[in-house]
């Protein structure tokens, strides 16, 4: 961590986190062209329950990134018996919450739909793939929190094996369930649930291996101390995830309420595409970032701050030259990636084009926004860190969607991603200078003594 080359040393760990990010997102576009070729308004009632998903990130985050950055500080200090404790109160608690979310939502799952944005023609299918969403919720959450355990300690490789297992198997079951066994909407929500089951359980089996942290039971002593430290290290994850939740309900209410007469369904279907398709170039992206990120809080917490400034200008440069690519791609072919959902909706085609292309102009602004939050994240700058991660989504691109349609209509809601992304790069800019110049001047003070 602290001799390899920066450069060697963040693909290696990044490699197995982009696979995972890769896979995961994969079997989420799958997911969505299975449902997408029932119908229309089945794609638009899982493009409702991505609200809910997003929620469940929300908690797995947090605990995953608070619980983790304080692991990846405390083994810089050799401090593993920490480590330990906050590792079983960061599953743990994650896990009670996705038990309480479980019981809570199946209770009120007809209530919640319409809560998330869905109509009449929409919410029998959002209820019928969130019915399994919902118990698997535990799982899905607590599997997050394990998973960005195993990468903020290093052990990425861990973490992979059991998202990318998990992944595969949702793909192999969604043809035999959506199809074969006829369940539609449902199948592909028990294809999810079973898949979040199988890596839940490998990714903590991972945790026995002796290069990785262990989780014991026994040492689950949650006490304020540990949530105040998981409080500073996960709140902005916490807050983008939170924000991400909003800015997908109240999407999903512009979507269909600015749409053209009849088209409503076809409008929310196609965010959820674009959402999809954005997700799985992004996955790319914060798969390479992410393993920036033990190598940030290792050396921090060691006190190499020039290695730390050197992994995160690297870090930044690299994913902004991959989402240009992407970018470039994604608006020249916007109609053809679109219409590999369905087809068969000139409708969804058209209003999806059109929003992708809007968000592939601005795409390349986004690492460098992205890896200075991760950044603040890990060396436990919250404020900071909390601030840029809830400007793409909360500070931006909720008033974007409340005031640009008002002046063009549905083509407001499309642009309205882009414009909260510009101005999310204004304000991340002037962080970005400034913790590059302090970490030099950290490191020429260390240097010094």
């Amino acid at each position: 961590m602290t001799q390899t080359p920066v450069s060697r040393l963040v693909w290696r760990l990044a490699i197995p986190s982009m696979i995972s990010m890769i896979v995961t997102a994969l079997y989420n576009v799958v997911d969505a062209a299975f449902v997408a070729h029932i119908s229309t308004e089945a794609n638009a009632g899982v493009g409702i329950s991505f609200a809910y998903m997003t929620f469940i990130q929300a908690v797995g985050f947090f605990f995953g990134h608070g619980s983790g950055n304080y692991i990846s500080r405390a083994l810089g200090a050799r401090h593993k018996e920490n480590a330990e404790t906050m590792a079983v109160i960061g599953v743990g608690t994650s896990f009670l919450i996705g038990l309480l979310s479980a019981v809570t939502g199946s209770l009120f799952l007809s209530r919640l739909v319409v809560l998330l944005g869905a109509r009449p023609d929409v919410a029998p299918h959002a209820c019928d793939y969130l019915r399994w969403i919902l118990l698997a919720s535990p799982f899905m959450m607590s599997a997050l929190t394990l998973n960005n355990q195993l990468r903020l300690q290093g052990n990425a490789r861990f973490g992979m094996i059991g998202i990318v297992s998990g992944a595969l198997l949702n793909i192999a079951l969604d043809p035999l369930l959506i199809i074969g066994l006829g369940m539609g909407v449902e199948g592909a929500s028990l294809a999810t649930a079973i898949s979040q089951f199988v890596a839940f359980g490998l990714l903590l089996s991972g945790t026995f291996r002796s290069q990785s942290v262990h989780i014991h039971l026994s040492k689950f002593r949650p006490s304020w101390h540990w949530y105040g430290e998981i409080l500073a290290g996960g709140l902005p994850s916490l807050f983008r995830q939170l924000f991400n939740c909003c800015s997908a309900i109240c999407l999903n209410y512009a979507a269909a309420s600015w749409a053209p007469l009849g088209q409503e369904a076809s409008s929310v279907a196609a965010f959820t595409d674009v959402s999809r398709t954005t997700m799985f170039a992004y996955s790319l992206v914060l798969g390479y970032l992410q393993g920036f990120q033990p190598v940030a809080g290792y050396n921090y917490g060691a006190h190499n701050y020039l290695r730390v400034r050197n992994a995160y200008l690297y870090a930044a440069a690299v994913a902004t030259a991959m989402l240009t690519l992407f970018s470039l791609g994604g608006y020249i072919f916007a109609p053809q990636i679109i219409a590999f959902f369905r087809a068969e909706d000139p409708a969804l085609i058209a209003i999806g084009a059109r929003a992708l292309r809007w968000q592939c102009v601005v795409f390349p602004l986004v690492p460098m926004c992205s890896a200075t939050n991760m950044l603040f994240q890990n060396i436990r700058m919250t404020f900071r860190s909390t601030l840029l991660s809830i400007g793409r989504q909360g500070l931006f691109f909720i008033p974007a969607l409340l005031v640009m349609p008002q002046l063009w209509g549905l083509h407001g809601v499309e642009a309205s991603q882009a414009v909260a992304d510009v101005f999310t790069f204004l304000l991340s800019l002037p962080f970005a200078i400034w913790i590059t110049r302090k970490l030099t001047r950290m490191a020429v003070g260390e240097a010094s003594r």
